[in-house]
């Protein structure tokens, strides 16, 4: 059965009164969690060999004989099978067939929709699909906001804005730096901006983020020592292409919100994550001086400057300070 992401919850805590739970998708750390916590239903004790076998992918034909084994001390029984394929769709059958009260998770992070165990576990009713998908926006700030609340944490506006701006997508690494901040914060406290840059700021990251920023605004020699000092903290040329092109998309949702009708104080106001407070003047100043146009250009030079960053032989930072420039001038992105 296909379980909707508004059910995902309550699924898992009801995991034991399901045969099977299949979890896929493009977050592993999400599914590693998730998996976990649906085994956790119904054994205490992850390291207990009796109640809990684990298999990894190249042992998926034990699938059944695992599933239908009895415990040897009592209690039921979990099969976590990590990396399950198509492969091992005969076993899963056969286990179903049978009686049991064993609870089979599976973690199937390359399964697409064509996979044929993921189109049988989405027909079948006693087998829960989960869809793990990258959190971003307004479910990324939720889900933040849950960790720190078990600590009794909690983060300010422009705290939280810096934290979801330098977060990756993976539910493993999200939960790994939020974990920095519980362990930095006291309970009962807000943490600020400076608090979660002091804790978890990646500072080559940051710098290429003020480049790419003041470069847009216009601010050359900002943009410069911002760009020098993120290759002195060890950031590489990939990364900054790809932070140019995560700041030229904010650029280009908000000029399409003022297309529609916003003032570009409104616009930059409705972007989730919101700008972080100390970047305000600076995207004002880039969406006054940017048509919508040059920025498209931009980011398609961003993505060839990507591609040449990765082959072998290229100057990539020369290739990288050369790109900064041009950001600093709009007209060298007009149509030709």
């Amino acid at each position: 059965m296909k379980i909707m992401a508004q059910a995902v919850g309550q699924t898992l805590k009801d995991a034991g009164s399901w045969r099977v739970i299949l979890l896929h998708g493009d977050d592993g750390g999400l599914i590693r969690e998730r998996a976990r916590e649906a085994v956790l239903t119904v054994v205490d004790d992850l390291d207990d060999p009796f109640r809990l076998a684990r298999l990894e992918a190249e042992e998926q034909d034990r699938l059944e004989e695992e599933a239908l084994a009895l415990s040897l001390t009592g209690g039921r029984r979990v099969v976590w099978l990590r990396g399950v394929q198509d492969g091992a769709l005969g076993p899963l059958k056969t286990a179903l067939d049978h009686e049991s009260d064993t609870l089979i998770v599976l973690e199937g992070p390359g399964l697409g929709s064509r996979s044929k165990v993921r189109q049988f576990a989405e027909k079948h009713k006693k087998v829960a699909s989960i869809g793990c998908y990258p959190e971003e926006g307004r479910n990324l700030a939720r889900t933040v906001a849950d960790i720190l609340a078990e600590d009794d944490i909690r983060l300010d506006r422009d705290g939280m804005a810096w934290l979801l701006g330098h977060l990756g997508h993976d539910r493993t690494l999200v939960r790994s730096e939020v974990e920095k901040l519980c362990l930095y914060g006291e309970p009962g406290t807000t943490l600020t901006a400076d608090d979660v840059q002091a804790c978890v700021g990646d500072s080559g990251q940051a710098s290429l983020d003020d480049a790419v920023y003041a470069a847009l605004a216009g601010n050359r020699l900002a943009a410069d020592r911002a760009f020098e000092r993120a290759m002195g903290d060890g950031a590489s040329p990939v990364a900054f292409a790809r932070v140019t092109l995560s700041v030229l998309d904010r650029f280009q949702q908000a000029l399409l919100m003022v297309q529609e009708g916003q003032t570009r104080q409104e616009a930059m106001a409705s972007l989730m994550p919101p700008v972080f407070f100390r970047r305000k003047d600076e995207f004002l100043a880039g969406l006054r001086r940017w048509p919508l146009p040059a920025l498209s250009r931009a980011a398609q030079a961003t993505q060839a400057l990507e591609l040449a960053c990765k082959q072998s032989g290229t100057p990539e930072e020369l290739l990288c300070c050369r790109h900064l420039v041009r950001l600093c001038h709009p007209r060298a992105f007009e149509q030709d």
